[in-house]
C-alpha cells in the first residue's frame, strides 16, 4: 500500500490485527510503526526477523521516503527532517491518535526525532542498535580500525564520505562487512547483510545521511522531552552503534529501560533472536 502524503508516496504494509479475537472476547493491541535502518534500506528485514511481534501488536512496516518501494524523488529530499515529518503525516493518514514506534539503527534516530517533537502521540518507544548523536561515527571508525580487515576499512570510506555510486556497490559493501554487522555471520558463516538480502537499497539516501546530516545531528540534550516508556536494546559488540550510545540514550530519557545483549553486534534481531522477541513482547504487554 502507498500513502500519498507530503508531496510523495510512502509505501507501508501491515501485519497482525489491532482488534484481535482472544477466546470469546477481543483484545485491543497497540499499533507499532516499524522504522528501518540505513539511511537507504527498506522494511523487508523486519518481515524476516520480527513478524512474531504481531502476536502482541499490529505492525506497520514503512519504507522511508525514496527508499524501498516508496517513490523515488530528488536526493536532496532524503533528510532526517522529512523522515520525521513523514511519520507524523502517516499517523494522520491512518487516523491514529496514539501509537508506538520501533526504530532500528537509522530508524531509531528517526524514532527519537519523532518522540522529541511529538511526544503526546506516542504510547511506547523501542530503540534498537541506534545512537542519539553524530558521535557514533567517530566511535565506529575507531572500532573498525581495531576489528576490520584492510578491505573492510577501505570499503568503509565510501560510507564515511557518502560516495556510493550505485545500489550494486552498496550491496557489495554489506556483503564484505557482514561479519562486522553480525556475530552469527562470523561464527556460523550465515549471510545476514550480504548476498541473500532482498533489500532494495537507495545509495542516494545512504549518501545523503553519511555525507551530510548524520555528521551533525545531536538529540542528547532533547531526550528528556520523551515522556513515554522506552526500551533501549543494544549489542555488546556492535561496531557501528556502540553500546555506549545506547547507555547515553537510556540515561537521558526519563522512563527508559536499557538491555545490552552479549555476543551480539548490530543485527540484534538475528544474533539474539529469541531474546530480542521476548524482550519486546514483554515490554509491549
Amino acid at each position: 500500500m502507498k500513502a500519498n502524503i507530503r508531496g510523495t508516496e510512502i509505501y507501508f504494509d501491515i501485519a497482525g490485527m489491532q482488534l484481535a479475537p482472544v477466546g470469546n472476547d477481543f483484545e485491543e493491541r497497540p499499533v507499532l510503526f516499524m522504522l528501518h535502518g540505513g539511511p537507504g534500506g527498506d522494511h523487508l528485514r523486519f518481515k524476516q526477523h520480527s513478524l512474531e511481534l504481531q502476536d502482541v501488536a499490529q505492525l506497520v512496516f514503512i519504507d522511508h521516503r525514496g527508499c524501498g518501494r516508496s517513490k523515488k524523488t530528488k536526493a536532496k529530499d532524503y533528510t532526517l527532517e522529512n523522515n520525521i515529518e513523514d511519520i507524523e503525516a502517516l499517523r494522520k493518514h491512518l487516523g491514529l491518535k496514539r501509537f508506538s514506534i520501533l526504530g532500528t539503527s537509522y530508524g531509531g534516530i528517526v524514532a527519537q526525532g519523532y518522540a522529541i517533537r511529538y511526544p503526546k502521540h506516542l504510547d511506547k518507544l523501542i530503540l534498537v542498535a541506534t545512537s542519539p548523536s553524530h558521535h557514533f561515527i567517530d566511535e565506529a571508525k575507531k572500532v573498525l580500525e581495531e576489528r576490520g580487515t584492510p578491505r573492510q576499512i577501505k570499503l568503509a570510506e565510501h560510507l564515511w564520505h557518502g560516495t556510493f555510486k550505485s545500489t550494486k556497490q552498496v550491496n557489495q559493501f554489506f556483503k564484505v562487512m557482514d561479519t562486522l554487522y553480525s556475530t552469527v555471520a562470523k561464527h556460523k558463516r550465515k549471510k545476514v547483510y550480504g548476498k541473500k538480502s532482498k533489500t532494495i537499497w537507495s545509495f542516494e539516501a545512504l549518501n545523503q545521511g553519511f555525507g551530510g546530516f548524520l555528521r551533525k545531528f545531536n538529540f542528547i540534550s532533547k531526550l528528556k522531552k520523551i515522556k513515554c516508556s522506552t526500551l533501549v536494546l543494544a549489542g555488546q559488540q556492535d561496531w557501528i552503534c556502540n553500546s555506549n550510545q545506547a547507555k547515553i540514550i537510556a540515561e537521558n530519557i526519563p522512563l527508559a529501560k536499557l538491555k545490552i545483549f552479549k555476543n551480539c553486534s548490530h543485527a540484534i534481531a538475528v544474533d539474539a533472536h529469541k531474546k530480542y522477541i521476548k524482550s519486546i513482547k514483554g515490554f509491549l504487554k
